[in-house]
């Protein structure tokens, strides 16, 4: 009996090769069968599902209901990482399952050889890329399709989590025909990040370095027109794959593949891998940079603008739609102002500084144009009533660098035009101070400069937003020039409006 076990095999024909290309299907199902029972593989695939499906359903701030595309495509890479290197391990630990229970000898009288059994190894992890790239596709669709989303995604970044699962599965196989070692493939794991970071650190976070990462990821929470990003999606997703193609080719060769199609297919992997590594490290172009100026310089060589009311609303193109959303805002603001304010024609021009990509979050100057107002690229949550406060700044200072300066008695006046009308005007003036304090100074953001308020400011804001909201609107309104003339005090601004005096000076921040 051991005799025949261990006899060569015959010569394979045409209709044996077939049915053996029948069996590497079969053992393909079989192995992504059999990874699902691995528990890392199992948890990490449900936590991966599990986390990404309630992120999508219960959103953390308001900003998720107002995406911006080119965010979220960045935004589907990094949760997988953990669901590859369960593969990498897993696969490994399959791949090598014969050596461990001492059976690999017996092989040798089945059709399949060797490398065909890799090949199927390589394929039981295509279920998981496509689970994955349909996580990716789910979540991406769900944000596109939001009432608030604007922008343009890039197919290239949403192919880099499915494309880095099927690279780990393949680098695990690589390792076991490699090193046919149960303990390489942790060692391996640690191994290669740790090289990632070294080469990172020393040479100072090139481009070409860090994109040598599966996943690169940016410093910037700031969102950018889809055209100043400047990452090279197409060139990654390329060397992704063509890594993904070399470490199967790599594995099968090890296995025994000797044939002129595989050692093709070796070569033609690498020379893709090297062009989607050199693609990638090209940097920016002048052109780019160029246009990240022009964006930052002059926002209105770029922008096309729309009237609404009596104000008109510039934005980048992606942006157009949310002009309308904007104007909203500053008409609730308008609502509670006297005079001339009501009125107002105002200028909301969207400002960013993109002249270092995502690179960096650099403050926007306040403009000292009269009667322009600054608004973001990121829109929900704390960005509106942030929005509002700049609003009211304008109207009561006369431009957004005389508004931050704003040190007096106006300032109560520029909190109540900014949260007087809002449906929770606490929760608001919580959240657009630096500190979510409400009492005692603090700073109130605003799109640009923040403008600063005294303990005494805060306490007669805080009674005034308690108050009925006709009864204060009236008042403003008709003491609205005292409430906004240079220098007026808070203590005379609490009395024209009711209030309780506060104690103490005029000093902003204390």
């Amino acid at each position: 009996m051991s005799t025949l076990m261990e006899a060569t095999a015959p010569p394979v024909v045409d209709g044996e090769q077939r049915r053996s290309w029948a069996a590497v299907f079969a053992l393909a199902r079989f192995e992504a069968r059999d990874l699902l029972q691995y528990i890392p593989v199992a948890a990490t695939l449900l936590f991966y599902v599990g986390y990404t499906g309630w992120k999508l359903v219960s959103p953390s701030d308001g900003m998720a209901a107002y995406p911006a595309l080119q965010d979220v495509d960045r935004a589907t890479q990094a949760t997988p990482i953990l669901l590859g290197i369960a593969l990498f391990v897993c696969v490994n630990r399959a791949a090598l399952r014969s050596r461990r229970r001492g059976t690999d000898r017996h092989f040798d009288v089945l059709v399949m050889e060797p490398w065909r059994r890799t090949v199927g190894h390589v394929l039981s992890v295509v279920p998981f890329a496509v689970l994955t790239a349909l996580v990716v596709l789910t979540q991406f669709t769900w944000q596109a399709l939001r009432s608030g989303a604007v922008g343009h995604g890039s197919v290239a970044e949403l192919a880099v989590a499915p494309l880095y699962v099927l690279l780990f599965g393949a680098l695990g196989l690589l390792v076991a025909r490699l090193i046919p070692s149960a303990f390489a493939a942790p060692i391996v794991v640690i191994g290669l990040f740790t090289a990632l970071l070294f080469v990172s650190t020393g040479t100072g976070d090139a481009q070409w370095s860090r994109w040598l990462s599966p996943v690169v990821s940016e410093t910037s929470s700031s969102t950018l027109p889809s055209d100043l990003l400047g990452r090279p999606a197409a060139w990654h997703a390329l060397y992704l794959a063509g890594l993904v193609l070399l470490a199967a080719m790599a594995a099968v060769v090890a296995a025994g593949g000797r044939s002129w199609p595989l050692k093709a297919g070796l070569a033609g992997a690498l020379a893709l891998a090297l062009t989607g590594a050199v693609g990638q490290s090209g940097g920016v172009s002048p052109e780019l940079a160029a246009a990240r100026e022009r964006a930052t310089v002059s926002p209105e060589k770029e922008q096309s603008c729309v009237r609404h009311g009596a104000s008109q609303y510039c934005a980048f193109d992606e942006w157009n739609a949310r002009t309308g959303t904007w104007a909203g805002v500053v008409d609730r603001v308008q609502a509670l102002a006297g005079g001339t304010a009501a009125s107002r024609p105002l200028l909301v021009r969207q400002r960013i500084d993109a002249r270092y990509g995502l690179d960096g979050d650099a403050a926007i100057e306040p403009s000292t144009t009269p009667g322009q107002v600054t608004v973001g690229t990121r829109w929900g949550g704390n960005r509106v009533p942030e929005f509002a406060v700049g609003v009211a700044s304008v109207l009561v200072g006369g431009d957004e660098k005389k508004g931050s300066e704003l040190c007096d008695g106006r300032v109560v006046t520029v909190m109540w035009l900014a949260l007087g009308r809002d449906a929770d005007p606490f929760a608001d003036l919580k959240h657009v101070r630096l500190d979510d304090s409400l009492s005692g100074p603090a700073i109130a953001l605003t799109p640009t400069n923040p403008v600063s308020m005294s303990a005494g400011q805060t306490d007669v804001v805080r009674e005034l937003l308690s108050r009925p909201r006709g009864e204060v609107t009236s008042a403003v309104k008709a003491h609205w020039s005292q409430l906004t003339a240079p220098k007026v005090t808070t203590a005379e601004v609490a009395r024209v409006l009711g209030t309780k005096v506060p104690k103490g000076a005029d000093e902003c921040g204390r």
